[in-house]
């Protein structure tokens, strides 16, 4: 089969903490609405920053997916969110799950950072070391990294290649490249991709440790979120799950599909913790070399890129990625794209930000229209010296969308970017 084929998006689903459908996910985006909450549970815990990203599932939501016997199981967050975006996405392609068959031709890749920690918590609290096997037959499964993945496969009857990455802040973009490449070199018809992230304590207990969370918003939680803004000081801790329905061009036109946007390409790298990378902060070299072998793999040149979806996460490193990217695309003042960052209103949701983020981003290109930015006050100095103003929005934009880069850079030191454009036939 051939390398050529084009690769498009054919379904899309969410769980984010602003909204838990496609439909509302976009009229949340559209409007600056904010889904970070104060946490009380975090409050009577003493965390520093109280404020965090949570979908609101109801109990309606729950049973809709998952029967009476799965819930007494006592479901990890991450996984319940993976597996109704995933089922979203899949009802939303067109391709459906009525009368459950077997899609050999259709695969998973589904990431996540940590699984089940809370719910592993939970199970080992009335037992000791004496007793371990007391710890319950859904243990595994709730723990397990490929839990979702497998999940996924076996409500959807997928077939193809199954298996969870784990990158973290990375992770759902590079899901999306390798779901991008199984179908590329032929080896698939469709890939659902995507990441989730747990909510709670055990998730967000290591941020608050490290002090880089904000802790001086807790009674105005909508606000602690400042991507852009020179009084950006950490950022808010989100949850959740997107997935994305990735398909070979001729199934999708087979199909009479709504075909969402395309995928021409991305690139994956490391800055090997040096020049000024490490676990925590990437290598700015590495970060431009990610960009621009993105384009050329894309067969983009970098002027054809009209919006920017970064990683920006409310931190002092804000203005390091503008610079970077204004390096990587040689592109500065008013020349230099448009540039969003989603983490304002649903806050920086961990192993599941790159593919909530990049059904944020397709959504862009669907509707041809900017998302605002929130929460800027005054933006930093840093990114003012490098690109104008105007291309941080404040207010929608509707504009010609060409192409978008989206990136997402994770502790480690690693990088991802994909290049997605306005489907041309």
């Amino acid at each position: 089969m051939s390398k050529d084929r084009r690769v498009v998006i054919t379904g899309l689903g969410v769980v984010a903490p602003n909204a838990i459908t496609i439909h509302d996910f976009h009229k949340a985006l559209l409007t600056g609405t904010s889904g970070l909450k104060h946490q009380k549970e975090l409050e009577e815990l003493q965390f520093k920053c109280q404020v965090a990203g949570k979908p609101q599932l109801t109990q309606e939501i729950i049973d809709q997916h998952f029967t009476a016997l799965q819930q007494r199981g006592l479901l990890a967050t991450g996984l319940m969110y993976g597996v109704i975006s995933a089922k979203q996405a899949f009802e939303n392609s067109g391709i459906g799950f009525k009368n459950k068959s077997y899609h050999e031709d259709i695969g998973v890749v589904f990431g996540t950072g940590q699984s089940g920690g809370d719910k592993f918590r939970e199970a080992i609290h009335h037992i000791d070391d004496n007793n371990v096997r007391r710890l319950g037959s859904t243990s595994v499964i709730q723990t397990m990294s490929s839990g979702v993945s497998a999940w996924i496969s076996g409500e959807l009857g997928l077939g193809n290649w199954v298996t969870t990455n784990s990158s973290a802040c990375s992770t759902g973009t590079e899901a999306l490249l390798m779901g991008y490449d199984r179908i590329k070199s032929g080896k698939a018809r469709a890939m659902l991709v995507g990441s989730c992230s747990d909510s709670g304590p055990y998730i967000w207990g290591g941020f608050d440790a490290m002090r880089i969370l904000p802790t001086k918003y807790n009674d105005k939680p909508e606000m602690a979120s400042r991507p852009f803004s020179h009084d950006a000081c950490g950022f808010v801790p989100g949850s959740g799950a997107g997935c994305l329905v990735l398909e070979t061009l001729e199934s999708a036109l087979s199909r009479k599909a709504t075909i969402y946007a395309e995928v021409k390409g991305g690139h994956l790298n490391s800055g090997g913790q040096t020049n000024g990378g490490s676990m925590t902060a990437p290598n700015g070299l590495a970060v431009q070399a990610c960009i621009k072998a993105a384009l050329i793999e894309s067969k983009i040149d970098s002027s054809q890129i009209d919006v920017i979806n970064g990683h920006i996460t409310a931190t002092s490193k804000d203005g390091f990625e503008v610079k970077n990217w204004s390096t990587a695309l040689n592109r500065s003042g008013k020349d230099f794209p448009f540039i969003n960052s989603f983490k304002s209103t649903i806050g920086h949701c961990l192993a599941a930000s790159g593919s909530i983020e990049l059904v944020a981003s397709t959504l862009q290109l669907h509707h041809q229209v900017v998302y605002p930015n929130i929460n800027i006050s005054q933006l930093h100095p840093e990114i003012v010296s490098v690109i104008d103003k105007e291309k941080v929005p404040l207010k929608p934009i509707k504009t010609k969308i060409h192409s978008l880069a989206k990136a997402s850079f994770g502790f480690g030191d690693v990088n991802a970017c994909a290049i997605l454009s306005t489907f041309k036939p």
